[in-house]
């Protein structure tokens, strides 16, 4: 069965940075494209940022409202996607969730993290 865990969440004051992590796990054979949504309380989840997975080149994508503040990467050895989140606003306090499409067992599909807190707040 293929879990993500996602891990670094908490209370950050504006300007402040947080990293996020996100590993795979399970039996799969391959992973496409990572990424990241979030959704704020009373909006609906968005995306943040993705990472898909070219030969051997990563393409990153970003919304608008995080371009230049935001970074995502990923540690193909290791399953795990990234987002490095610097000059934090009040707007950016979400449950965040990392999301990835894995083949397994002759099958894509796409899986979900159960979410994990970043607040933004003096």
């Amino acid at each position: 069965q293929v879990q993500l865990m996602e891990s670094g969440g908490g209370l950050v004051q504006p300007g402040g940075s947080l990293r996020l992590s996100c590993a795979a796990s399970g039996s799969f054979s391959s992973i496409n494209a990572m990424g990241w949504y979030r959704q704020a309380p009373g909006k609906q989840r968005e995306l943040v940022a993705t990472i898909t997975r070219g030969g051997s080149t990563d393409y990153p994508d970003y919304a608008d409202s995080v371009k230049g503040r935001f970074t995502i990467s990923r540690d193909n050895a290791l399953n795990t996607v990234y987002l490095q989140m610097n000059s934090l606003k009040p707007e950016d306090t979400a449950v965040y969730y990392c999301n990835a499409k894995i083949l397994s067992t002759g099958v894509n599909r796409r899986y979900w993290g159960q979410g994990i807190q970043v607040t933004v707040s003096s």
